[in-house]
């Protein structure tokens, strides 16, 4: 018998059946549209995945809360990683996914929920790709084994929205808990140029 479906809003498109299959995740005020069509970018051949954040805040989805520009609500953020990780789980029953490889894409808040995806529920994704993302968990002690983890932050040096040196601290804590992480950093601030796109497709080939 086949799985249900999620019911948690999202996008699905098959792929070419030997592809990795592409998590992609939102940005704040974006949606699980918006953020798919840059899939074609970086592999048009891969499945696409591409939920919809659950928060709202002022009319705009997001991953989890936040108290201020910056300040998380870092419970949230633990709880709604949790929420993904099942999703995803639904998803690879749903649609028969096995086990293709499933690499999380995220930009800015959906490069965080990637990232505390990452830490707290490794066996989830097989890679993650965060673009203008920082620590989703300051202050938060964890005891996952990131071995066999594989992780790409890609930042701009005056990010007012995510600050390198908070990014600098969760590229730390990957490492430190055994991913194999990547940080590359370009001059400017938040977003996804040229450069970002490069680096992530060059990583990508690498396997």
């Amino acid at each position: 018998m086949t799985a249900p479906v999620p019911d948690r809003p999202h996008l699905y498109r098959e792929g070419a059946p030997d592809s990795p299959v592409l998590l992609m995740l939102h940005g704040t005020g974006g949606n699980e549209h918006d953020f798919a069509a840059f899939a074609e970018s970086l592999d048009p051949s891969a499945a696409v995945l591409a939920p919809r954040g659950q928060v709202q805040e002022n009319g705009m989805l997001r991953w989890f809360r936040r108290f201020a520009e910056g300040q998380f609500d870092v419970d949230d953020v633990v709880r709604r990683s949790g929420e993904l990780a099942g999703f995803i789980a639904e998803a690879r029953a749903a649609y028969g996914l096995g086990d293709r490889r499933l690499i999380a894409v995220g930009f800015s808040n959906g490069a965080n929920i990637a990232l505390a995806t990452t830490l707290l529920h490794p066996g989830s994704l097989d890679r993650t790709i965060a673009f203008s993302g920082m620590n989703p968990l300051p202050d938060r002690e964890l005891d996952t084994d990131l071995s066999g983890s594989r992780v790409l932050v890609l930042n701009g040096d005056s990010d007012p929205f995510a600050p390198l040196a908070s990014a600098q601290r969760v590229v730390a804590s990957l490492a430190e808990h055994g991913a194999e992480v990547d940080h590359v950093v370009r001059a400017g601030g938040h977003g996804i140029d040229e450069s970002d796109l490069r680096a992530a497709l060059s990583w990508l080939a690498a396997g």
